[in-house]
């Protein structure tokens, strides 16, 4: 039987526990792929569909299939055609994860490995997708329709198609299913996403120069806050956190947990620091060096200070009992000076550059011996 991939092999995980080289969405490491009894503990099979649509199936026959396979499974009235992404345990542990109650899933089955026939059917179906979409975003613009068309997956027999669309508010489509329906003459289904998950079907490069998170591996959104970008000392510029959803960067939460346990015993920002010089406000922070920077005055960064935090702690815990120092920073307590190092290992960036006067030198050396040559030339040919 020949091999079948699906839109042209973006959506096709392979054969190995890796997805390898196919930019599959949302790919899973089957790490267990070298250990037969992991793969035949259970018969249901992971199959993905387009972008991230993903369904668990029994494979009842026990038809022989592999990761990588395309098949056709059984859909509500008619099927469809995805490529399996998982086999045996892991299928359970996804599950889990997932948190899908088997008891109340509806499994359906496995049919057969695609044949020429099917993908003729899916190539037809998906090739109507692009104007199905640019079409129905016509009708709800047309129906003064507060919401956005963001994709459009048609299933694999071409019977039915799935409208995914963008709303901030709630919309009744009831009109425009029956426009849809008469207009595409296939089932129609909506489905609402936000739109981290619009980002996460349509793809594309980051800020960071690597493809999208919420395209490669994120599942799950979190929600994300101004909170965790101050934490961070991040600018909140909207424009510098938003990403190509409009919404602020799921990184800013990755590592805001480290942050804010390296942060436990810093002081407060709104505490302001008592001396005998003056009174100190905090303008700045290094939290992984565990250094903070005060000024003398609340909305100018002048004579600054920077202190180590205990010696912060130490000035607060003074001025609770009535008590100032002298000065902000003391010899224990001042921060070492900053010695900025040659990122290239202390090599110049001209140490590739020729030396003119060496390079002087050596073209006098050579006019001198050429003219020798010359010379001696000349007497020889007199004689």
């Amino acid at each position: 039987m020949d091999d079948f991939t699906l839109n042209d092999h973006s959506s096709n995980p392979g054969k190995k526990g890796f997805a390898g080289n196919t930019r599959q969405q949302l790919p899973v490491v089957n790490w267990l792929a070298d250990i037969p009894e992991a793969q035949c503990e259970t018969d249901l099979v992971e199959v993905q569909f387009k972008n991230t649509r993903k369904g668990y199936y029994v494979n009842s026959t026990h038809i022989p299939i592999e990761k990588g396979d395309v098949v056709v499974v059984e859909s509500n009235l008619g099927h469809d055609i995805g490529v399996v992404t998982l086999m045996g345990r892991l299928v359970l542990e996804q599950i889990k994860k997932n948190r899908i109650n088997i008891e109340r899933y509806e499994i359906r089955r496995v049919y057969r490995k695609v044949k020429a026939v099917d993908m003729e059917k899916y190539n037809e179906a998906k090739a109507r997708e692009q104007a199905t979409m640019i079409r129905a975003r016509q009708i709800a613009k047309d129906l003064n329709l507060a919401m956005k068309i963001g994709d459009v997956e048609f299933q694999g027999d071409g019977s039915k198609a799935i409208f995914y669309y963008i709303a901030d508010e709630r919309v009744d489509f009831r009109q425009l299913i029956k426009v849809f329906a008469e207009e595409f003459r296939v089932r129609i289904e909506m489905k609402q996403i936000g739109a981290r998950q619009e980002a996460g079907r349509i793809g594309g490069i980051g800020p960071c120069g690597r493809e999208l998170c919420c395209t490669t591996w994120m599942s799950n959104f979190s929600s994300v806050s101004t909170n965790a970008a101050r934490c961070q000392d991040l600018s909140t510029n909207p424009l510098k956190l938003a990403g190509q959803c409009a919404k602020i960067k799921c990184c800013v939460n990755f590592e805001m947990a480290m942050y804010l346990d390296a942060q436990k015993d810093f002081p407060r920002k709104d505490i302001h620091l008592e001396t005998i010089e003056g009174t100190w406000f905090l303008c700045k922070s290094d939290t992984f060096r565990r250094l903070l920077t005060y000024s003398s005055s609340p909305s100018v960064m002048a004579n600054l200070q920077t202190i180590s935090v205990e010696r912060a702690r130490q000035v607060i815990a003074m001025n609770l009992n009535g008590e100032k120092p002298e000065t902000l920073s003391i010899e224990e307590g001042k921060a070492k000076p900053v010695e900025y190092q040659n990122v290239v290992g202390q090599d110049s960036l001209t140490r590739f550059d020729k030396d003119k006067k060496q390079s002087q030198r050596r073209n006098n050396r050579r006019r001198d011996n050429n003219a020798k040559r010359q010379n001696s030339q000349t007497n020889e040919n007199k004689n």
